[in-house]
């Protein structure tokens, strides 16, 4: 049995060979004229200069924190495999979003250069740029686990319940890198994006991504170092967490049982290895006829999520089935829906996120209505839709987990204490099972930001309108298709969230098998930890918001600036040029000092809670911030999406079509909804399981010098 694992390093490396594949298809596409080839250039330069600055800062992080490990380490506080099992799970993070956006940069002129010749030439180009940056994620994600898993269990010769323990420490790093990717990219983006569009297309009126504006390079920059780096590092360290979640939830699930402890710890990974082919297969069902319709694209790409996801769950009953092929008859079929239950639920979080975000359906159309009466009805709107989006998303992850639990054999009667735990692991490999077509999944998302760079590629260089229309058809959808790669790791977030506040439970009883734990809403740590873990994620969207304005703010007044003082400029007189590389810079300067402020409270909270409130206070925190952290993520993400959508449904010709009032109240919209969607949004999905990393990680510290 144990011979299976190899299927984890071959889907590993089959995910890593098939995106080397991708970057040669998309390198081999001619990228146009020598002025969209110097567009495309000055962007990949600047979203290169922005993740140099951005690792040396992340890089004296991980210094540090390697450096606090190893003295806990050599205390007895945690084993030796930690500070570099952190490491390596920053490093990989932060690697696959670099791979991923460094395509994406060379993808952009392509793109629209063959959107010139047809909408499903400019898709293939764009999708296998996005495709990328799926199996990047996938690959790296598998390979890094395979490298430990090898070096712990056949290297070392540990045992599956140490190796879990060391393992769930990747996924600290994993889950530090992303959300300093996540907040530091997202805020250089929407500041652009938002200082662009706040003086050029409402103050000046000049159409979006105009060569004359001095934001633009700077606004296509962002949406590479931010879009695609950023999602990059998330949704890797999203995959991680669920596979490495669930591995220790076999450990408690199984205690007594080393060969069925190893058994279970095989499913989420060999899941996730077949889930990197049926992946690869879907992609070749992406593609779409000249002048399709907004619905026919969409309707595109969930095709090969759908074969995706088909053939996952033809192939896991195969795995489930095999690997516990003697033991009691439910729980074969238990764990085998606990599966489909996180497949089904993904797909359905996806299809609502469209739902409520992409323009062809009722509540986008209805926003952009709100829109002819200004700006503040279509924000009351935008803010109300977001709020609504949330009501669905909660009740399938409700149903998810009651299916996973009672299916795994989890009851709440007599045998509670004896079956809890096998219900807790079914509700991992839930979370697994909805990520694990995530190389598609991803790919679908990350084609959208090089569609944007596409169009305004095109709008800089004067290329044929019907160019920019079926860019603008690639990047509404794409806007749709990033809502729902949100959806899903926001989604997965919450599944994982519960496994990893069970997994810290597990390392306080390995470490203090007597500890008296008393849970109880009643107990006064936990009430008072379970109110601080449900601010965080409130706490943490205001800094990232107003990190956000701060930034956007400096790009205005640059902005006007250049208006004023270029002559020419704005009258676009041959050979006047805007000072592109000053607001890359002011950009980039802004984002990385505003990025370290929101990413030190997810690290330190727990820390300090954990040492004045005690373990108790801890649990309380975890599992407020997971619950106010899910609706909040979820309701940002829609808005920001629905509020994006809703511009571009004018844009199209609807209510006076652009620079109409209409036009102009919805670019207000969809400003406020930039950071919601781009860096508070998604970041927080991360804020809540690094809480739990981070938790788990100084569980032994807590023990030692807690207060309470």
């Amino acid at each position: 049995m144990e011979k299976l694992f190899w299927l984890v390093p071959i889907g590993s490396i089959l995910g890593l060979l098939f995106a080397f594949v991708q970057t040669k298809k998309v390198m081999a596409a001619p990228e146009g004229t020598d002025q969209m080839k110097k567009i495309s250039g000055a962007v990949r330069s600047g979203a290169g200069a922005y993740l140099k600055r951005q690792y040396t800062t992340v890089g004296i992080f991980f210094a540090a924190m390697f450096i606090i490990l190893g003295i806990m380490a050599l205390t007895g506080l945690l084993t030796p495999f930690v500070p570099f099992a952190f490491i390596t799970g920053g490093f990989f993070s932060g690697l696959s979003g670099f791979i991923g956006m460094k395509v994406a940069t060379y993808a952009n002129a392509r793109t629209a250069f063959a959107a010139s010749d047809s909408l499903n030439k400019g898709l293939r180009v764009a999708f296998s740029a996005g495709t990328v940056m799926g199996f990047t994620v996938v690959g790296l994600g598998m390979l890094d686990l395979s490298i430990w898993f090898i070096l712990l269990r056949y290297g070392f010769h540990l045992e599956i319940s140490d190796m879990t323990a060391a393992m769930l420490t990747f996924g600290m790093g994993a889950s530090s890198m992303a959300l300093f990717a996540r907040v530091g990219g997202g805020i250089f983006t929407k500041a652009a994006d938002v200082g662009a569009d706040l003086v050029g297309k409402i103050e000046a009126g000049i159409p979006e991504d105009d060569p004359r504006n001095p934001a633009v390079i700077a606004d296509n920059v962002g949406d590479n170092v931010g879009d695609v780096a950023g999602m990059g590092a998330d949704l890797y360290e999203s995959y991680v967490g669920s596979v490495i979640a669930t591995m220790a939830l076999a450990v408690s699930a199984f205690t007594g049982d080393a060969s069925l402890q190893l058994r279970a710890a095989f499913v989420p990974m060999l899941i996730a290895a077949v889930g990197i082919i049926a992946s690869i297969i879907g992609t070749f069902f992406v593609n779409c006829k000249e002048g399709a319709s907004d619905k026919a694209l969409l309707a595109a790409l969930r095709k090969g999520t759908y074969i995706a996801s088909a053939l996952n769950i033809v192939a896991a009953f195969f795995i489930v089935k095999f690997v516990f092929p003697n033991t009691e008859g439910v729980f074969l079929p238990g764990v085998f829906w606990a599966i489909i239950s996180g497949l089904v639920a993904g797909v359905l979080i996806g299809f609502f996120t469209e739902y409520y975000t992409a323009d062809v359906y009722k509540p986008t159309q209805n926003l952009a209505d709100t829109a002819l009466t200004g700006s503040a009805t279509i924000i009351i709107g935008g803010l109300s839709l977001g709020m609504l989006s949330t009501c669905v998303p909660v009740i399938i992850i409700g149903v998810s987990v009651l299916v996973s639990f009672f299916a795994s054999g989890g009851t709440l009667g007599a045998d509670f204490a004896a079956n809890f735990s096998h219900g807790l692991y079914g509700i991992g490999i839930s979370a697994v099972g909805m990520l694990s077509t995530l190389g598609i999944t991803l790919a679908t998302d990350a084609y959208g930001p090089v569609a944007d760079n596409a169009g305004g590629i095109a709008e800089m260089t004067k290329m044929d309108k019907v160019v920019r229309e079926r860019t603008d058809k690639l990047d509404s959808l794409g806007n749709t298709t990033a809502a729902t790669g949100k959806g899903f790791a926001i989604g997965s977030a919450a599944l994982t969230a519960l496994a990893l506040i069970v997994a810290y439970i597990d390392e306080i009883k390995i470490k203090a098998p007597d500890y008296d734990f008393n849970l109880e809403i009643t107990n006064p740590p936990v009430l008072i930890g379970l109110f601080v873990g449900a601010m965080l994620p409130f706490l943490f969207s205001s800094m990232t918001m107003q990190a956000v304005g701060r930034a956007a703010q400096s790009i205005v007044v640059e902005v006007r600036r250049q208006f004023r003082e270029i002559k020419g400029l704005m009258e676009g007189v041959p050979g006047v040029e805007p000072d592109y590389a000053r607001c890359v810079a002011i950009c980039t300067k802004n984002a990385q000092k505003e990025m370290i402020a929101p990413a030190a409270v997810g690290i330190i909270s727990p820390i300090i809670v954990g040492l004045i409130l005690g373990v108790n206070g801890v649990v309380g925190l975890l599992a407020g911030a997971t619950a106010t952290g899910f609706v909040l993520a979820i309701m940002m993400a829609n808005a920001g999406g629905a509020w994006d959508n809703a511009k571009k449904y004018i844009e199209s010709g609807k209510h006076g079509g652009k620079n109409s009032d209409a036009h102009k109240a919805a670019v207000v919209g969809d400003t406020v909804g930039d950071p919601f969607k781009d860096t508070s949004g998604p970041s927080i999905n991360i804020l809540i399981k690094l809480l739990s990393m981070v938790s788990i990680v100084f569980a032994g510290l807590i023990l030692s010098f807690s207060i309470l």
